[in-house]
């Protein structure tokens, strides 16, 4: 069964918020920017959702978590030691895509999704700690549907994430687009799991301009995917 985490602890810090956003201390632009950082502490709450699953069975490039059958020759590898999972989606919390901004207006939007982007961490760190008190995990690992190239855990199985988590929107407001896209857009989905291999999923990402960058390409772990 899923289990929800709501209540979650954040602090929005105004002014490191404000450098990341690119924002001139003593300027309008920062008496707005300081406004849109209030009004989302007002009324954002971080969620998160997670379920501790048993992995059933284990086919060449396939792995079936309690009736849901992922293909991913990545995830195969990443899990060929492993019997237990968890399943999760965390979000900034669907309150901020309700804040109002001028249609239209770039700068806000960017400074907006600056603001999210925060509380999504909040809530990654948050579910993080929080396995890891509960279930005494040790070192672990994820990964994420549509991270990487697009073929290493191809980004359709969302699908199959939301569905061993039963109704996330209704639980936490994250909702699948008909592209399989999370709304709101500062949300992430994957599987946690035990690990003493610090992987990322950066590793088998060729996109090298990527901002989100967290690791550089691993070929070596690239070549063995493809010839294993």
């Amino acid at each position: 069964m899923s289990e929800v985490v709501s209540d979650i602890p954040f602090t929005l810090d105004l002014d490191a918020l404000g450098k990341r956003a690119h924002v001139e201390p003593g300027t309008s632009d920062a008496k707005e920017f300081a406004d849109l950082v209030h009004r989302a502490e007002e009324v954002v709450r971080p969620k998160a959702i997670y379920r501790e699953a048993f992995i059933e069975s284990k086919g060449e490039d396939t792995v079936t978590v309690e009736g849901v059958t992922f293909s991913s020759r990545a995830l195969r590898k990443n899990l060929d030691e492993v019997e237990r999972v968890f399943a999760y989606v965390a979000t900034c919390g669907a309150e901020a895509d309700e804040i109002e901004i001028t249609p239209g207006d770039v700068l806000a939007e960017f400074w907006l999704d600056t603001i999210k982007a925060a509380l999504l961490g909040a809530s990654t760190r948050h579910l993080a700690e929080l396995l890891s008190r509960k279930y005494g995990l040790g070192k672990t690992a994820t990964m994420n549907p549509g991270a990487g190239d697009a073929t290493v855990w191809p980004i359709e199985q969302q699908t199959g994430l939301f569905s061993l988590l039963g109704d996330v929107e209704g639980l936490i407001g994250v909702r699948l687009t008909d592209s399989f896209l999370m709304m709101p857009n500062k949300s992430v989905s994957g599987i946690r799991f035990a690990s003493e291999v610090d992987f990322k999923n950066c590793q088998l990402c060729h996109r090298e301009d990527c901002p989100g960058r967290r690791a550089p390409f691993d070929k070596a772990l690239w070549d063995s995917l493809r010839d294993g």
